[in-house]
């Protein structure tokens, strides 16, 4: 039996080892392919290498677990960048599900690779209902809104916020989510107090937030898994997204050349049987 014929009969179950094997690999053994840099990714980065060290800074956790593949690389290395300039990082949430306490768990960890002390350094304010009335609140006094951090710490005992009052202190904002919550960030904050903001989003949300790019509504924009990778590289911290690209990349790799394969097999054993 020629090899057309052996690829022709395959065993699907070959094909799905192949594409575990496609996966696995990069996890083990980094592969950093080359991932190229779009112009909205850019402009994230360019936009927070401007922001005066030590600045206030919003790093918003709007996104629930099950986007975290997308989601949590994206917000890891806003943080990288945050903490690398010595700003003061203000989280919070608008997503009841899990929101506070990603930030509580993505902030810890990231404060200790940093030296970064809690009240200090960041504050994570955590969750409050309606988020409408949440952010238009803030925008007259943030301790109105959230009178306690997530672990129920007072506010005026954090030595972070006390000279935090309200949007005006705060000098950059960081939308990561994977849901609507990132257009009343835009239509409050940005419209009514002129916040400078940039957007990490899961890669259905991405298209619709182009369009808030386009307007300067937001100065950049991250969309999904590809868009974490882009920044990794450009912060020089390769991290999971890099790593998630990498097997994508390997498995479409596969599954291309599983089809150009699996058509010159059709077509020559075709040609033998007509003969």
């Amino acid at each position: 039996m020629s090899i057309w014929n052996k690829l022709d009969n395959m065993d699907r179950r070959w094909i799905y080892l192949l594409v575990g094997i496609s996966v696995i690999i990069p996890f083990i053994f980094p592969v950093q392919l080359p991932v190229s840099i779009t112009p909205e990714a850019q402009a994230v980065y360019d936009a927070i290498e401007e922001i005066p060290d030590g600045s206030v800074v919003m790093l918003v956790f709007d996104y629930y677990p099950s986007t975290i593949a997308e989601c949590e690389p994206i917000a890891v290395a806003a943080l990288h960048h945050f903490f690398r300039k010595n700003c003061k990082v203000i989280t919070l949430s608008n997503i009841p599900y899990g929101g506070p306490s990603m930030a509580e768990s993505v902030t810890r960890r990231m404060a200790v690779e940093y030296d970064k002390v809690y009240g200090v350094d960041f504050v994570n304010l955590g969750y409050k209902y309606s988020y409408v009335a949440v952010l238009s609140g803030m925008g007259q006094s943030i301790e109105s809104i959230f009178p306690t951090d997530n672990s129920g710490t007072p506010l005026d005992s954090l030595p972070m916020m006390d000279s935090v009052y309200n949007y005006e202190e705060v000098e950059f904002i960081f939308e990561v989510a994977d849901n609507s919550t990132a257009d009343y960030w835009v239509s409050i904050v940005n419209a009514q107090y002129g916040k400078k903001m940039v957007c990490g989003s899961t890669a259905v949300m991405a298209p619709k937030y182009y369009a808030f790019v386009a307007s300067g509504q937001f100065i950049g924009l991250l969309g999904g898994m590809k868009g974490a990778a882009e920044y990794e590289q450009l912060i020089n911290r390769n991290g999971t997204a890099m790593v998630g690209m990498d097997a994508q990349s390997l498995v479409h790799l596969l599954i291309i050349t599983m089809v150009i394969l699996g058509n010159i097999s059709f077509f020559a054993t075709r040609r033998k049987r007509k003969k």
